[in-house]
């Protein structure tokens, strides 16, 4: 079978909390023993040192800096979310300067708990051009059925290139979107058969959800942002939830990827 992605998602946007790693030197740490335990792809979120979100690109560049100081030849993809809503439209889109291989592309307008997230047509095709100057590759994050329309559209306006790399996000609250293998189907059948594709599910789905993607064919997401608990009652941690990934891949016969490997399946250039 092909070798499965691993994606840590390693801090998310949410209020800081135990065991979210909550300083740009504990979220190296978790990063870097999610990348020796197994993640080729490392998501990342930004916090000031008192663990307040942000998408200033100045408290990036630390998180960035230490995992390539320390040796981490993980795919990075960096977040332009909205930093628990403290980043509005362009100003999410900073980091791009900072150049990662990969960087979230929330594709359409969405209820986020109890807030909005924006992302009209207008704001999602200058996304577009922007991560193009940048030479970053697009994660196009679907939420619902029409944000897989949405990209698709993307595509035939010549907006974004495809294969897109996607990944289906379910079981957020505010969202209405159930966090089900039913629901992943369907979103899974509006795509084209030889993009990657992945999903990030919240809470207790996540666990079944990742078995699904490894008999399916699909890559995987863990990690802190999505799931605080490793089972009930037992807090989690990025690398335990990771090392469980990787044993549940061997079990069912799929390779770990390496990042060099990853790169290759998700249509990344060789690093240099």
């Amino acid at each position: 079978m092909e070798p499965v992605v691993i994606q840590c998602a390693v801090t998310g946007s949410a209020d800081p909390r135990p065991p979210i790693p909550s300083t740009p030197e504990a979220i190296v740490q978790s990063a870097l023993e999610a990348w020796r335990a197994g993640a080729s792809v490392l998501h990342l979120h930004a916090r000031e040192p008192d663990g307040t979100p942000t998408q200033d690109p100045a408290w990036f560049e630390p998180v960035v800096a230490g995992l390539r100081d320390a040796g981490c030849d993980a795919v990075l993809n960096l977040s332009t979310g909205t930093a628990g809503g403290r980043a509005v439209r362009d100003e999410r889109l900073a980091v791009l300067r900072l150049r990662p291989e990969l960087a979230s592309f929330d594709c359409g307008t969405i209820n986020f708990g109890e807030r909005i997230f924006e992302g009209d047509l207008p704001f999602l095709r200058r996304m577009a051009a922007a991560f193009r100057e940048h030479g970053v590759v697009p994660e196009v994050e679907c939420f619902d059925t029409g944000h897989v329309g949405t990209a698709l559209q993307l595509v035939e306006e010549g907006v974004l290139d495809p294969p897109l790399l996607v990944q289906l996000v379910v079981g957020v609250p505010g969202t209405g979107v159930p966090a089900t293998i039913a629901q992943v189907e369907h979103l899974r059948r509006l795509l084209p058969p030889e993009w990657p594709w992945l999903v990030a599910a919240a809470g207790a789905a996540q666990l079944p959800l990742n078995t699904y993607c490894l008999i399916a064919g699909g890559h995987v997401r863990t990690g802190l942002e999505d799931n605080l608990r490793y089972a009930k009652g037992v807090p989690a941690t990025n690398r335990a939830l990771v090392e469980r990934v990787v044993r549940l891949a061997g079990e069912l016969g799929r390779p770990v990827a390496t990042p060099a490997r990853a790169r290759e399946l998700l249509g990344l250039p060789s690093r240099g």
